[in-house]
């Protein structure tokens, strides 16, 4: 779909179905949670946790990673607007686990002449990559100490949730690892 196609859709009554469905919606979710997870169309965050509109944030990227950005969001969406828990999804047969940060960036290298200034983050297990997602998060500085970091890998064919570590609170895990 190109996006004149998005437009005319928003002309035709989309814009104001979203405004209707906005209508006394917060800014802050209400279940003041925050999930990361990937920008796979298949993935419907909404349906997936049986969601409404204003429940959760939604940070979305190529892999579902932590990135500087998705630290950025989630520092933000909890010290303004009030999130205590976060959920990193990644996702089985996911794109990002079909190539390498070096490859992609020789890739472009050999198209346009140079290699770009950012990292795709490509990754080859799922479960691994959320795991150092969740780590990062946990030991960020920046987060609120109680914060309650999860991961999980969705099977993409069945939509079951595996989770991956456990469920420490930010914080706690560079003070243990420190004493």
């Amino acid at each position: 779909m190109s996006s004149e196609e998005l437009l005319r859709r928003h002309e035709a009554g989309g814009g104001r179905l979203a405004a209707s469905n906005a209508r006394g919606a917060a800014a802050a979710p209400g279940l003041r949670t925050v999930v990361v997870t990937c920008m796979d169309t298949r993935i419907d965050v909404q349906a997936l946790f049986g969601l409404g509109l204003g429940e959760v944030h939604t940070l979305r990227n190529a892999g579902g990673v932590v990135t500087d950005d998705v630290v950025r969001s989630v520092v933000v969406s909890q010290r303004k607007l009030g999130t205590r828990e976060v959920l990193v999804v990644a996702h089985s047969r996911c794109g990002m686990a079909t190539f390498s940060d070096d490859d992609f960036a020789e890739e472009l290298a050999s198209e346009v002449g140079m290699r770009p200034l950012w990292r795709t983050y490509a990754f080859v297990d799922p479960a691994v990559d959320v795991q150092r997602g969740v780590e990062r998060l946990r030991r960020d500085p920046f987060l609120l100490p109680e914060t309650v970091v999860r991961g999980f890998v969705l099977d993409i064919e069945s939509f079951a949730l595996t989770e991956v570590g456990g469920d420490e609170p930010a914080g706690l895990a560079g003070v243990r690892d420190s004493a």
